[in-house]
């Protein structure tokens, strides 16, 4: 009797379980909740115009700066300016011409005398505009000449007596073909940069050049022969004191056979790109205003070297753009 109520507890326990509704438990899944983060950066502010004291022009003095005159002499111009156009101007030195450069296009300079190397370096890069060039014996650029040995069989195309060349480049640069050329330094324009463009220009292809680093003795080295076929000098290095009493009959036996055109400047004095355009104009309006003054003419002379400037722009040394460009050289590793 006993096993036989267990049983039917047992039964009614089934039953029962059989006919409750199943539920399917699933644990929760937990949803994050977005955190917005806080901004702790601090809020933008634009740089103060150019020209006001907390953002003043840059007044470059060249790197050859080395005197205490020169300083004081950039501090009266840097004075004058700002007397006479309301802009704030401060000066500084920099290390070299391509720390001037690097200046330009960091922003921290913005009125610079620029040798011409440095000067196409910067307006390849479209940092600066040309506004003055200085002016030496009454000319803003210089030319160069190519030489040659006359017992090389080479031809002159330049008449001494009228100074002028009597066939184009082409014509007379052709001659040079497969002849070795004697440069003098990889950093000079009338002894190398220009000579080079002039070559590649009329596509004259010539041997590898020697360097023999320096003017003077590009001409030792035509004269002498073995070194090199032709070289290229400033006008008329032939004439250096010392040649002339080394080599009696030197002004014989090196010809000139072509000059090139006076299309080298001196020196640039540009303005930066960063400077508005009536910025601009205003500073190439008050700089010959200031040397027409006895203390701006002085100041400019001191801290410069300047006595005298030509108004130009960049169009006025397109050709001075053009063959240093047809050079191929490499002004980024040349202006240091």
């Amino acid at each position: 009797m006993k096993h036989k109520s267990l049983l039917i507890i047992f039964v009614l326990i089934f039953i029962i379980s059989c006919s409750l509704p199943q539920v399917s438990i699933t644990q929760a899944t937990e949803t994050p909740i977005p955190v917005t983060p806080t901004d702790t950066a601090l809020p933008f502010l634009p740089k103060p115009e150019l020209g006001l004291p907390e953002n003043p022009l840059i007044l470059a003095l060249g790197p050859s700066a080395n005197s205490q005159a020169q300083i004081d002499a950039t501090n009266v111009l840097a004075t004058q300016f700002k007397d006479r156009t309301g802009y704030a101007v401060v000066t500084v030195i920099p290390d070299s011409y391509g720390a001037l450069v690097d200046a330009l296009e960091k922003g921290n300079a913005h009125i610079a005398l620029l040798d011409p190397l440095s000067y196409e370096l910067a307006y390849q890069k479209g940092l600066v505009q040309a506004v003055f060039a200085v002016v030496k014996d009454g000319k803003a650029t210089y030319g160069a000449q190519f030489i040659a040995s006359r017992k090389g069989g080479f031809k002159s195309y330049f008449d001494s007596l009228s100074q002028i060349n009597i066939a184009d480049a082409p014509e007379a640069l052709a001659q040079f073909a497969n002849k070795k050329p004697c440069w003098s330094d990889e950093t000079s324009l009338s002894g190398y940069v220009i000579p080079l463009g002039f070559l590649n220009k009329n596509q004259i292809q010539t041997r590898p050049a020697a360097f023999v680093q320096g003017h003077p003795t590009v001409v030792r080295s035509v004269y002498a022969g073995g070194i090199c076929d032709f070289g290229a000098t400033y006008i008329d290095a032939r004439k250096f004191p010392s040649l002339e009493d080394q080599y009696p009959d030197l002004m014989e036996q090196v010809i000139v056979v072509w000059h090139i055109p006076e299309i080298i400047p001196y020196y640039v004095l540009a303005f930066s790109t960063n400077m508005s355009q009536p910025m601009r104009d205003l500073f190439a309006k008050t700089i010959p205003a200031i040397m027409q003054t006895d203390d701006g003419k002085t100041a400019f002379k001191a801290a410069y070297a300047i006595e005298e400037l030509m108004p130009v722009n960049d169009a006025y040394f397109s050709e001075f753009h053009e063959y240093v460009s047809a050079s191929k050289v490499d002004l980024s590793a040349v202006v240091k």
